[in-house]
């Protein structure tokens, strides 16, 4: 049954034991300690590290806020500690949630488009942590209940604004495409992470087709993830292959600079960014599909920068053209999130939902086993 209202389904996240032992107001944290932690959202080119602790309702309360871009630091350990030494408020935390794009295997976060390693066992020992957690950043974010409110968020699919209940797919193109699905079970919300942006790339169309081979043979490989096209450096690698196939010069190198000159009418740049909208919405429906979600959300990335074309672009009309599926799919509101501060509160969120457990299960792992704290 749908929501009145306009209101999407995000269903609350899960109250533990713990939390309705000792809810966390300043008379808990006296008894019990200091409720304040840190939550880093770590990507390709930003980091984001926030200094939060549990507010009323399950909410996260961020007290303090800093964006950071990663080529200026030689890594994330550097970063914290600039946080840490900036934000007075900070002196004497010693537990970390950090959400970023992969996975973490042993020590180390494996991920494509980071500008340097992340190793769990050498960032705990440097700031001299006592807890570390690591998350998956869009498990993080479809964790964030609180940035999911209609009301906040932009709606992209006009008329269609309620959802039935059920699953939330999250996803977002930033620096590479990183997706995940809210499934509600049993009064409950589990959280299942994925590695979308590796899937291969669908063409819908013969120019897609065409931009597919240029990827292919510039790679060198038959496959061609689906991030080299639905991303920030997606867009460039669009807007390089049609001026090669076009035997133009390919003069842009940045995603900003591309959707600029797409508004002054650059021939090849709109293109780049017609052609981002439809394969957008196209890679959309499929998560949909999949997931049988019954809402999206767009977790910011490079979609804030083009927001503006995509009522003119093919983006609902890809998403639709599923087939049979399309029925499903005209009943799935999607909406763009742009909270900068989503990472942060999702990492929060994830942590505080998983700090009464045992360090026994991976790391990052969302099951109701307990999940791991790395040590060294």
């Amino acid at each position: 049954m749908a929501v009145q209202g306009g209101a999407v389904p995000v269903e609350p996240m899960r109250t533990t034991r713990r939390q309705r032992r000792a809810p966390m107001n300043a008379r808990t944290q006296a008894r019990h300690g200091d409720a304040r932690f840190l939550a880093a959202d770590v990507g390709g080119t930003h980091t984001r590290v926030g200094l939060v602790r549990p507010g009323a309702g399950g909410r996260i309360e961020v007290l303090a806020h800093r964006k950071y871009a990663c080529a200026d630091h030689p890594g994330l350990a550097a970063i914290l500690a600039d946080f840490i030494d900036s934000e007075p408020g900070s002196a004497g935390v010693d537990r970390v949630a950090v959400a970023c794009a992969g996975v973490a295997l042993d020590d180390e976060v494996v991920n494509a488009n980071l500008l340097w390693p992340i190793r769990l066992s050498e960032l705990r020992r440097g700031l001299g942590l006592r807890e570390l957690r690591f998350v998956n950043d869009f498990q993080a974010a479809a964790h964030a209940a609180q940035c999911m409110n209609a009301d906040e968020a932009t709606l992209l699919t006009p008329g269609i604004d309620t959802a039935a209940p059920g699953p939330v797919l999250v996803v977002g193109p930033g620096t590479g495409l990183g997706a995940a699905v809210r499934i509600p079970h049993r009064g409950e919300v589990v959280v299942l992470p994925t590695e979308a942006g590796h899937t291969a790339f669908a063409p819908g169309t013969a120019r897609e087709i065409a931009i597919l081979h240029w990827l292919q043979r510039r790679g060198g490989g038959t496959h061609v993830a689906t991030e080299q096209a639905v991303s920030g450096p997606g867009l460039v690698n669009l807007y390089q292959a049609i001026c090669a196939l076009d035997g133009a010069v390919a003069t842009l190198r940045a995603p900003a600079a591309i959707s600029a000159a797409a508004r002054a009418g650059d021939p090849a740049a709109a293109e780049a960014v017609q052609t981002f909208c439809a394969l957008l919405g196209s890679v959309i429906g499929d998560l949909a599909v999949l997931s049988s979600a019954r809402a999206v959300f767009i977790a910011g990335g490079i979609v804030p920068q083009l927001k503006d074309f995509l009522p003119h672009s093919a983006f609902h009309a890809r998403l639709l053209d599923k087939g049979v599926m399309r029925a499903a799919l005209e009943r799935v509101p999607v909406r763009l999130i742009e909270n900068d501060r989503l990472g942060v509160i999702g990492a929060a969120s994830w942590y505080l939902e998983h700090a009464h457990e045992r360090p026994s299960a991976p790391v990052g792992d969302d099951r109701p086993a307990p999940a791991r704290e790395d040590t060294d």
